[in-house]
């Protein structure tokens, strides 16, 4: 009987290929993060790889992403999403967060921008990498200013817990109190802000 162990061995005996599995997304090479994962397996077959929906609100989700190569260090990915820009934004989400934990790693680093995903995981429109510029506009047409990015609302978890022993309810507390709103819905002008004032206190 061929087993899953046989299956791994075989895999780990091609080195991953990556350029065959390229794309051209926006006039660049691009490495999807189903690619990216296979990758990842291919190397390292026991590598742990988990995912957490961090927050779910207000028609916004927020994933964590962590993956583990055993004595090779491990990485944290965030991605977040709105379901004004795409109907399948959990989804999306979580596919921006593991992405982003594979590239840190060095699967697919050098084929994908700093924040990206793969946009086949929105049924309605290719994804854009989150931390480009918002091209978006408000009803009244004022350009809307960017949302913070997941690195930004991270350090903002981060500096809390670190500094000042806050846990994220406390974070998000403090941040509603100064904003009116949680971390994941600040501008990046206010995240900026946050994240300066939360190092002051320290």
């Amino acid at each position: 009987m061929y087993s899953r162990r046989d299956q791994e061995a075989e895999v780990s005996e091609k080195p991953f290929d990556a350029s065959r599995h390229l794309r051209k997304l926006n006039g660049k090479e691009y490495l999807d993060v189903k690619w990216r994962l296979l990758w990842l397996r291919s190397e390292h077959p026991e590598a742990a790889v988990s995912t957490e929906l961090v927050t779910h609100e207000s028609g916004l989700a927020l994933f964590r992403a962590l993956v583990s190569l055993p004595e090779a260090g491990e990485a944290t990915g965030w991605g977040s999403e709105t379901a004004g820009d795409v109907p399948n934004y959990i989804e999306v989400a979580e596919t921006k967060a593991l992405g982003r934990a594979l590239a840190a790693l060095g699967f697919g680093t050098q084929f994908c921008e700093d924040s990206d995903l793969s946009p086949e995981a929105s049924t309605r429109r290719p994804a854009p990498v989150a931390d480009a510029p918002a091209a978006a506009e408000t009803a009244n047409g004022r350009p809307r200013e960017a949302r913070a990015t997941p690195p930004q609302v991270k350090a903002i978890y981060s500096i809390g817990r670190g500094r000042k022993g806050l846990s994220e309810a406390d974070v998000e507390k403090r941040c509603r109190a100064a904003y009116g709103r949680p971390p994941f819905e600040l501008s990046r002008r206010q995240a900026s802000q946050l994240i300066d004032a939360l190092k002051a206190e320290g």
